[in-house]
């Protein structure tokens, strides 16, 4: 296991996705609005009735069916696999020696349904400045309230219905990574950069996010009206998201 001075503070279906169509459509400030089909003409991926779409904040660019077949993924599974709500009772704290080194690892078999074979326990973890062992991890289901993740790389990683209520990630980098159905709930983002970060069907309720970078973030169109309602959210910031 790679060495890391991270530490412990406190002892459905599946979908098989026809390849997406994919549309662009430029708006004011280079916005874009990306909605997929898996069939003919403008509309929606259904999972239960929700609307997929997304929008890249920031300049021109090429853009693949990855963000469609993530958008997709998450519109199936949502249906049936909501973010864990803040008010849900949570299982008791691992009393694993090395839990919190577990991140280093990541869920080897969870990935967008958050299935999992142990689970991924890194509450009151703190990986303050950890630059090499979390990038590109996946930690999907993770259980991640009350820890640390301030200056950390994150960058790749795929957080899938984690449980991140109350964590701190103040500075950290999410560039490139699948954020998808986290619940960050009274989290301190201040400063994370989510740089062509996939950002769908998670929640920011209550969530610091001064000075939070999101160029060329992925986000769904509905997603994005919920986020734009958080007040902390820098003028900068919702000029780049393109908030109302």
């Amino acid at each position: 296991m790679a060495s890391s001075s991270s530490s412990c503070l406190a002892s459905p279906a599946t979908a098989a996705a026809a390849a997406p169509r994919l549309r662009v459509w430029v708006t004011p400030r280079a916005a874009r609005v990306v909605a997929c089909s898996a069939g003919g003409g403008r509309g929606n991926v259904d999972g239960g009735g929700s609307e997929a779409a997304g929008l890249f904040a920031g300049g021109r660019k090429a853009v693949g069916g990855f963000a469609c077949g993530v958008l997709a993924a998450w519109a199936v599974a949502s249906s049936s696999s909501p973010v864990i709500a803040a008010s849900q009772r949570l299982p008791p704290l691992s009393t694993e020696p090395n839990r919190c080194e577990r991140a280093f690892v990541g869920n080897t078999i969870g990935q967008a349904n958050g299935v999992y074979d142990k689970p991924l326990d890194l509450r009151f973890c703190d990986y303050t400045n950890e630059k090499t062992n979390l990038k590109g991890k996946s930690l999907a289901a993770a259980l991640m309230s009350d820890a640390k993740f301030d200056g950390a790389d994150m960058s790749e990683v795929v957080m899938s219905k984690a449980y991140a209520v109350g964590a701190s990630f103040k500075g950290t980098d999410f560039t490139n990574a699948v954020i998808d159905r986290v619940n960050f709930e009274k989290a301190d983002l201040q400063g994370a950069i989510f740089k062509n970060t996939v950002l769908s069907g998670s929640t920011f309720d209550d969530a610091k996010m001064q000075d939070v970078v999101f160029e060329d973030t992925i986000i769904g169109y509905i997603d994005l009206q919920k986020l734009c309602t958080n007040t902390s959210i820098s003028a900068d910031s919702r000029l780049e998201l393109g908030c109302r």
